[in-house]
């Protein structure tokens, strides 16, 4: 039996990549985009400016909303964090949903 964990992200931030919308094999439409993220976050009681570029990946009903918008647009996406394939550890941020900030 698979046990469900805790793994849910909520990020926004710029849209600084837009890869065309492809489907899979299997028919499933399927976007690649990059958001970079600024803001400041209290750490030990102090304020830290925090800024990243965060890969994801949308399928599905999310890749159709992704593939509607613009590049620069200020989005929030919500979504869990996979590893990028079996082979590649590198994290990537699966979203379920993404809209206009």
């Amino acid at each position: 039996m698979i046990e469900l964990g805790c793994n849910r992200l909520v990020v926004d931030g710029e849209l600084v990549e837009l890869d065309g919308l492809r489907y899979t094999p299997a028919g499933v439409a399927r976007i690649a985009l990059k958001i970079r993220h600024a803001s400041t976050q209290q750490e030990a009681g102090t304020p830290r400016k925090v800024q990243c570029e965060i890969p994801a990946l949308a399928l599905g009903a999310a890749a159709q909303q992704a593939s509607c918008l613009q590049l620069g647009q200020r989005v929030k996406a919500e979504g869990f964090l996979a590893q990028r394939s079996l082979r590649i550890t590198q994290l990537v941020m699966h979203i379920d949903n993404i809209t206009l900030e």
